[in-house]
């Protein structure tokens, strides 16, 4: 089923209407090989977000959020690096496990909600994309991203629990996509998380990219931690394990590092303290928006469920603090944006907030000799 393009005729009406169905595989069941995306011709954001706000007409604007200067009167000499972190929550999940009571289901039809998906990805613009409950990998976002210039990779969860759910769209993952034209791809490791030495069904992804223009390296990871309460020793050893993985890759924090996830951690678990305490030197970046830079976010998630209503911290965005500065992040939505309904909705498609920060590297002490 292909959706209504509107009234208006779009150049890229097939790009995204292909993306809707998968139909076009199960009649080749001969031919089930990804197309080489980067075979297809390039595509122009300005021509996706005409053709996503066509198909999203009938719904609410975007919500207006601003950036927040966290400058500090310090000069860089190279263009900020772009980092975006979100769940987007998996359409298998929001349609058929999730229960958000206050939400309609019309609100979660996949043809309008990844519309509304691509242009928050679109309107923000990042160098560098990190995405949890990805389960339209294959037909959405590594077609369409990698004909806008990214480079995409994407680790499903062994389990996931997408497969659960009747006409389901495969297993969710997560995902990272950085921009060609601005980094080098040296090396990339899927992680599967263990935990208590037992390998769990919880992944992370993490790549030493290096930046065109400086030719300094660093290295940024995507994760999504096991969610729920009573897992906190759980989601601990699983943080302990990511850490000992970015050790290594980072051979000990020589490489500066990103890491975006959704932890299911509030600030007060062991698994937070262990990444605010690790020896690769982290700060939470969302910290930085506190009047004091020491407190996180209210929250980061906020829905209704049948058991009443979440508000939780669970998003970050954690960096070396010894050799990454963070310019600017996009604040988050204020309880009078997100309404009496909560999260999901028509206004915006998943039940987590997107996390945006803008980065540079500090100047390397040994130039400055």
């Amino acid at each position: 089923p292909v959706c209504s393009m509107g009234n208006s005729t779009s150049r890229l009406y097939s790009a995204l209407a292909k993306t809707l169905s998968s139909s076009a595989v199960s009649q080749h069941q001969d031919c089930l090989e990804q197309p080489d995306s980067a075979q297809l011709d390039p595509i122009d954001p300005k021509d996706l977000l005409e053709e996503c706000q066509i198909v999203l007409q009938k719904r609410p604007p975007r919500f207006q959020r601003d950036f927040v200067d966290l400058k500090k009167n310090t000069a860089s000499n190279h263009r900020p690096i772009r980092v975006m972190q979100w769940n987007i929550l998996a359409q298998a999940l929001g349609e058929g496990k999730d229960n958000f009571v206050q939400c309609p289901m019309e609100a979660l039809k996949w043809e309008e909600r990844k519309c509304l998906i691509l242009e928050e990805i679109l309107a923000y613009k990042p160098d560098i994309l990190c995405l949890q409950e990805v389960d339209h990998y294959f037909d959405t976002f590594e077609p369409l991203l990698s004909r806008l210039g990214y480079q995409c990779t994407f680790f499903p969860k062994p389990w996931s629990p997408c497969l659960d759910v009747e006409q389901n769209n495969g297993p969710d993952g997560c995902a990272l996509f950085f921009l060609k034209d601005r980094f080098e791809l040296i090396n990339s490791a899927n992680i599967r998380l263990t935990a208590m030495k037992l390998k769990t069904n919880q992944v992370a992804i993490a790549q030493t990219l290096k930046c065109n223009e400086t030719g300094r390296l660093f290295c940024v990871a995507v994760t999504h931690l096991k969610a729920r309460t009573g897992w906190e020793r759980f989601r601990s050893a699983q943080g302990d394990d990511l850490l000992q993985n970015l050790k290594s890759i980072t051979q000990g924090a020589k490489i500066p590092l990103i890491i975006c996830g959704d932890f299911n951690a509030e600030p007060t678990e062991e698994v937070y303290r262990e990444f605010s305490n690790s020896s690769l030197n982290l700060n939470s970046a969302y910290k930085l928006l506190s009047p004091d830079g020491q407190s996180e976010p209210p929250y980061t998630t906020w829905k209704i469920r049948p058991s009443g209503e979440c508000r939780h911290t669970l998003d970050y965005i954690w960096y070396s603090q010894h050799a990454l500065k963070v310019n600017s992040a996009l604040g988050l939505l204020t309880e009078e944006q997100i309404g009496p309904n909560r999260l999901p909705s028509f206004n915006y498609p998943s039940d987590h907030l997107s996390l945006v920060c803008d980065f540079s590297f500090n100047q390397d002490p040994d130039r400055l000799l």
